[in-house]
């Protein structure tokens, strides 16, 4: 298999923890962000959106959207599971995973902070106010449900890893970046503390990439 990934892409982050949970052997191709990369022909002819990641197969087949990617990879290698058995609990789960992958993240990804200042003239200042406004909504959500449906044990839902702390603990690197006080929201501190004491979430963080800058 092959990743098309960078380093602070929230979306490739969440791939990378599937893929080293899974022990899944890839190769990782880099598409530096900052260099617009991703709108070059070469790689809008694997990913039209231009966006990372995209996972090669070893079919050769191009598969895109980080959710889409991390379920097949937990279709193929079904061990250890990223989502529960039971249908109830599937759903909790992933109504978890997308209020981080489909709410908070597609308000606050480069593209549209980058609009704001290329396009509207929108300072720093402003930007960073937009980002916490979403941050918080998100956050907010996110610690109440984890609050009351009592499910939480070590991670989201229970003792293990699934598509929920894959999707929450690269928007708190994220906030963790752009100064967001996350002093509010206990029960998420203490599941990505915990998340990040394995060592799967710490081959796939960002200052652990080939990439880094």
């Amino acid at each position: 298999m092959k990743l098309y990934t960078y380093f602070r892409s929230s979306a490739s982050y969440r791939v990378r923890i599937a893929l080293a949970l899974k022990g899944v052997d890839v190769e990782y191709q880099y598409v530096n962000l900052l260099k617009d990369e991703q709108r070059e022909v070469a790689y809008k002819q694997a990913n039209p959106q231009g966006y990372v990641p995209a996972l090669v197969t070893d079919d050769d087949v191009t598969l895109t959207q980080s959710l889409a990617i991390i379920e097949y990879l937990d279709e193929v290698h079904p061990k250890p599971p990223l989502l529960p058995e039971n249908p109830i609990e599937r759903a909790y789960v992933r109504a978890l995973a997308n209020i981080i992958a489909s709410d908070i993240h597609p308000l606050n990804n480069r593209g549209v902070l980058q609009y704001f200042e290329d396009e509207l003239n929108i300072d720093s200042e402003q930007r960073k106010k937009w980002y916490h406004h979403w941050l918080k909504q998100g956050f907010d959500a996110f610690e109440a449900i984890l609050a009351a449906h009592n499910l939480k044990g070590r991670f989201c839902f229970r003792d293990n890893p699934t598509i929920a702390d894959l999707c929450l603990v690269p928007q708190v690197y994220n906030a963790w970046r752009f100064d967001f006080d996350m002093k509010a929201y206990p029960l998420i501190n203490d599941i990505v503390v915990n998340c990040n004491s394995l060592k799967e979430f710490d081959i796939a963080a960002p200052h652990n990439q080939a990439d880094a800058a």
